[in-house]
Protein backbone atom coordinates (compact mmCIF):
# COMPACT_ATOMS: atom_id res chain seq x y z
CA UNK A 1 0.00 0.00 0.00
CA UNK A 2 1.25 3.46 -0.89
CA UNK A 3 -0.20 6.85 -0.04
CA UNK A 4 1.54 9.78 -1.70
CA UNK A 5 0.62 13.25 -0.46
CA UNK A 6 1.49 16.29 -2.54
CA UNK A 7 0.57 19.92 -3.03
CA UNK A 8 2.23 21.50 -0.04
CA UNK A 9 4.23 24.68 -0.27
CA UNK A 10 4.68 28.21 0.98
CA UNK A 11 1.65 30.49 0.98
CA UNK A 12 0.79 33.81 2.56
CA UNK A 13 -1.83 34.07 5.29
CA UNK A 14 -5.28 34.21 3.74
CA UNK A 15 -4.21 32.15 0.76
CA UNK A 16 -5.24 28.71 -0.42
CA UNK A 17 -3.66 25.37 -1.21
CA UNK A 18 -5.04 22.06 -2.37
CA UNK A 19 -3.39 18.91 -1.12
CA UNK A 20 -3.76 15.63 -2.98
CA UNK A 21 -3.16 12.10 -1.83
CA UNK A 22 -2.76 9.32 -4.38
CA UNK A 23 -3.43 5.80 -3.16
CA UNK A 24 -2.31 2.51 -4.60
CA UNK A 25 -2.21 -1.11 -3.51
CA UNK A 26 -5.58 -1.05 -1.75
CA UNK A 27 -9.26 -1.06 -2.60
CA UNK A 28 -9.45 2.69 -2.27
CA UNK A 29 -13.22 2.96 -2.41
CA UNK A 30 -13.50 0.76 0.70
CA UNK A 31 -11.45 3.04 2.93
CA UNK A 32 -12.13 6.06 5.07
CA UNK A 33 -9.47 8.65 4.31
CA UNK A 34 -8.14 10.97 6.96
CA UNK A 35 -5.93 14.03 7.03
CA UNK A 36 -3.67 14.78 9.97
CA UNK A 37 -1.00 17.38 10.56
CA UNK A 38 2.04 17.77 12.73
CA UNK A 39 3.56 21.12 13.56
CA UNK A 40 7.15 21.37 14.83
CA UNK A 41 7.36 20.24 18.43
CA UNK A 42 3.72 19.20 18.57
CA UNK A 43 1.75 15.99 18.44
CA UNK A 44 0.18 14.84 15.20
CA UNK A 45 -3.42 16.00 15.20
CA UNK A 46 -6.57 15.19 13.32
CA UNK A 47 -7.65 17.63 10.59
CA UNK A 48 -10.36 16.04 8.44
CA UNK A 49 -11.80 12.79 7.26
CA UNK A 50 -14.06 11.57 4.50
CA UNK A 51 -15.96 8.33 4.35
CA UNK A 52 -15.48 5.70 1.66
CA UNK A 53 -18.16 7.02 -0.69
CA UNK A 54 -17.33 10.68 -0.14
CA UNK A 55 -20.78 11.37 1.20
CA UNK A 56 -19.73 12.22 4.75
CA UNK A 57 -16.97 14.41 6.07
CA UNK A 58 -15.86 15.57 9.48
CA UNK A 59 -13.46 18.34 10.46
CA UNK A 60 -11.50 19.53 13.43
CA UNK A 61 -12.96 22.69 14.93
CA UNK A 62 -9.78 24.56 14.07
CA UNK A 63 -10.31 24.09 10.32
CA UNK A 64 -14.10 23.86 10.05
CA UNK A 65 -15.43 26.26 7.44
CA UNK A 66 -11.98 26.74 5.88
CA UNK A 67 -10.93 23.23 4.79
CA UNK A 68 -12.87 20.81 2.61
CA UNK A 69 -12.05 17.20 1.87
CA UNK A 70 -13.23 15.40 -1.25
CA UNK A 71 -12.32 12.25 -3.11
CA UNK A 72 -12.37 10.71 -6.56
CA UNK A 73 -12.70 6.96 -6.18
CA UNK A 74 -12.27 6.41 -9.92
CA UNK A 75 -8.78 7.96 -9.70
CA UNK A 76 -7.85 6.76 -6.20
CA UNK A 77 -7.36 10.34 -5.07
CA UNK A 78 -8.38 12.28 -1.98
CA UNK A 79 -8.08 16.04 -1.68
CA UNK A 80 -7.88 18.64 1.04
CA UNK A 81 -8.80 22.12 -0.11
CA UNK A 82 -7.43 24.64 2.36
CA UNK A 83 -8.69 28.21 2.24
CA UNK A 84 -8.12 31.25 4.45
CA UNK A 85 -4.88 29.76 5.66
CA UNK A 86 -3.39 30.98 8.90
CA UNK A 87 0.20 30.81 10.19
CA UNK A 88 -0.99 28.27 12.76
CA UNK A 89 -1.88 25.91 9.91
CA UNK A 90 1.85 25.48 9.24
CA UNK A 91 2.63 21.78 9.57
CA UNK A 92 3.44 18.60 7.73
CA UNK A 93 0.16 17.20 6.46
CA UNK A 94 -0.39 13.46 6.23
CA UNK A 95 -3.08 11.41 4.55
CA UNK A 96 -4.13 8.11 6.03
CA UNK A 97 -6.42 5.20 5.17
CA UNK A 98 -8.54 3.15 7.53
CA UNK A 99 -11.83 1.36 7.99
CA UNK A 100 -13.15 3.40 10.89
CA UNK A 101 -14.79 6.81 10.64
CA UNK A 102 -12.63 8.11 13.45
CA UNK A 103 -10.42 10.99 14.51
CA UNK A 104 -7.82 8.96 16.38
CA UNK A 105 -4.52 8.04 14.76
CA UNK A 106 -4.96 4.38 15.65
CA UNK A 107 -8.10 4.30 13.48
CA UNK A 108 -5.86 4.37 10.42
CA UNK A 109 -3.79 1.48 9.10
CA UNK A 110 -1.83 3.19 6.32
CA UNK A 111 -0.06 6.54 6.22
CA UNK A 112 1.51 8.70 3.56
CA UNK A 113 4.87 10.41 3.89
CA UNK A 114 3.54 13.91 4.46
CA UNK A 115 3.73 17.21 2.62
CA UNK A 116 4.89 20.46 4.21
CA UNK A 117 2.58 23.46 4.32
CA UNK A 118 4.08 26.75 5.43
CA UNK A 119 1.87 29.78 5.94
CA UNK A 120 3.66 33.08 6.31
CA UNK A 121 2.17 36.05 8.16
Amino acid sequence: VQLQASGGGLVQAGGSLRLSCAASGLTFSSYVMGWFRQAPGKEREFVALINSSGGSTYYADSVKGRFTSSRDNAKNLVYLQMNSLKPEDTAVYYCAAGYVFGVMRHSYSYWGQGTLVTVSS
